[in-house]
């Protein structure tokens, strides 16, 4: 059901000595050391290298080569500007190309997202598996006694009764202090954490080096030429007529007032009307995707009449215009609010959703298959995480909000500094620059102390080899220049808020002495009773009258 790489005794023993070297080199480079720095891209080079070393032959496969040209520039991206993003792309293109020696040319994404799957969930117990295969090997061959037998024979128990031995002294006082009587040193926090981040290395590096696969893998779910319950040819032409003319409705509405900037009737602002709409306009968009990819199947009865084909195309059409909507929209939201990482990416979502239903089109008109569209969104959103793990979208966001300030244009949204002091290093430029042309008192005092904290940040996590990037130094070299040109302002003494205006402590609450209760009445030094002060409304007639 599953499968390796053919066993060699050379190369697996080759492959062992490779993943031990590398998680040495993992716990040397990156052990209590956050954020990581281009040390984690000289890690991913060196297990670039560790892997055509222990396969040689990778080189040569064409199937593998691309994949593995990728691992490399992502492993460049990450010595100038580490992060997650780029690291799961390096992983992912150091993966395929691992598992393309056993995969034809022109494997289509579904297949592919199948074995990555199995990779991902069998491979984290394949260390195991090939020490099973090997001891199976080994039953075969004829018995003898050798120091390397007994080696190999006694590393498993060793190796497994220490590190339980030590997590045992970890945590039970009474081991710890016979192990301390014995001068065997108690393992500290430390030792055990390395020791478990070792063998994480290890696994992960040893799951390139000898990955599985799964032999069966599942077809394309597919409907054929199967009419759907319920969907005939006049319903399908009936629903696009009624769609299209509810979507040039709501296109109408974009154009005269979104578009051409009329005013809106009520109290409507154009930044409520923009931000109402423009994701549910997407989630519209991607329904009518999901519509046209269900109900048009190539070799259906619908696919094939022309007016039903004029109509897909002119609701498709309407579809592009409702996605440029939503993304004016969402310019309109941001002129009069701000520019954040989550709006960027909003956009271009909303832009990826477009290609998605040209591409729906492009499919129904041409008759291609279901692998086809699946193909063509994949590469779509790969070229996308590339992009976006190059790009640092905290810089984009800091230095549009700082351009389009009101404090600055008179026109923009009112300027967050507590937004860029939340964004960090990548807004520590745009900082320095309003700073420096800013003309207000008070706002150049704010800046200059939120520019104050980010760079004593910066400087810090600059500071040691492990932490130092590329990009990082280019900040501070950046600001230096810009300091050279017109000295960085000083804010003045005190405490801060979050935005970087003065904490001004709360008014001391004055205390109010209690109420003493009212002295009694007296009337020539005799209490009056209380119920004697009641005054009673005098009589108009004689009783019984």
């Amino acid at each position: 059901m599953f499968g390796s790489h053919p066993f060699s005794r050379s190369s697996f023993w080759l492959k062992g000595a490779v993943a031990a070297l590398l998680a040495m080199l993992a716990n040397f480079l990156l052990f209590q050391t956050f954020p990581w720095g281009a040390v984690l891209g000289g890690f991913a080079a060196a297990w670039i290298v560790g892997l055509v070393l222990s396969r040689s032959g990778m080189l040569r496969d064409r199937r593998a080569l691309p994949a593995l040209v990728a691992a490399i520039g992502f492993a460049a991206v990450m010595v100038e500007r580490p992060g997650l993003l780029v690291w799961l792309m390096f992983g992912l293109s150091l993966t395929i190309a691992a598992l393309s020696a056993r995969v034809r040319n022109g494997e289509p994404a579904w297949r592919w997202a199948q074995r990555l799957l199995v990779h991902a969930v069998v491979a984290s117990v394949g260390p195991i598996l090939d020490a099973v295969r090997l001891s199976r090997l080994r039953r075969k061959r004829p018995a003898r006694v050798s120091p390397v037998a007994v080696i190999r024979l006694a590393a498993l128990p060793v190796i497994g009764g220490l590190v339980f031995l030590l997590l045992f002294a970890r945590a039970n006082p009474l081991i710890a202090e016979a192990l301390g009587a014995a001068s065997v040193p108690a393992p500290s926090g430390e030792t055990i954490a390395r020791l478990m981040g070792c063998g994480l290395v290890a696994v992960m590096v040893w799951t390139t080096l000898r990955p599985r696969w799964h032999r069966k893998l599942i077809a394309l779910p597919s409907l054929g030429a199967r009419t759907l319950p319920g969907v005939s040819t006049a319903s399908v032409i009936l629903s696009l007529v009624v769609f299209n003319a509810l979507f040039a409705l709501q296109n109408g509405l974009d154009i005269a007032f979104l578009w051409s900037g009329a005013p809106l009737p009520g109290d409507l602002t154009l930044a409520d009307y923009a931000h109402r709409g423009a994701y549910p306009l997407i989630a519209t968009a991607l329904l009518a995707g999901l519509f046209v990819l269900v109900v048009f199947r190539p070799g259906s009865e619908a696919t094939g009449r022309p007016l039903v084909r004029g109509l897909v195309v002119l609701w498709v059409a309407q579809n592009m215009v409702l996605v440029a909507s939503s993304i004016l929209r969402t310019a309109d939201y941001i002129e009069g609010y701000a520019l954040t990482r989550f709006r960027i990416v909003a956009m271009i979502w909303m832009v990826m959703v477009g290609i998605g239903l040209l591409l729906i089109c492009w499919r129904l008109l041409s008759g291609k298959d279901g692998h086809w569209l699946i193909d063509a969104n994949v590469k779509v959103v790969l070229v996308v995480l590339a992009g976006l793990s190059v790009v640092d979208l905290g810089a984009v966001a800091a230095a549009w909000n700082v351009r389009h300030a009101r404090e600055i244009d008179g026109t923009g949204a009112v300027l967050d500094l507590g937004y860029l002091r939340d964004i960090g290093q990548p807004a520590l430029v745009s900082l320095v620059e309003l700073e420096q042309t800013t003309r207000d008192p008070a706002l150049k005092d704010r800046v200059a102390a939120v520019r104050r904290e980010v760079l004593i940040a910066t400087r810090r996590d600059q500071g040691g080899w492990r932490g130092w990037n590329w990009r990082r130094e280019r900040r501070l070299a950046r600001v230096t220049a810009l300091a050279a040109e017109r000295p960085l302002f000083t804010p003045r003494p005190g405490p801060r808020n979050w935005d970087g205006s003065l904490y001004q402590p709360p008014a001391p609450e004055i205390p109010v002495a209690p109420a003493s209760p009212s002295a009694p009445v007296t009337i020539d030094g005799a209490p009056v009773p209380p119920e004697a002060l009641t005054i009673r409304p005098p009589l108009t007639s004689a009783p019984g009258v």
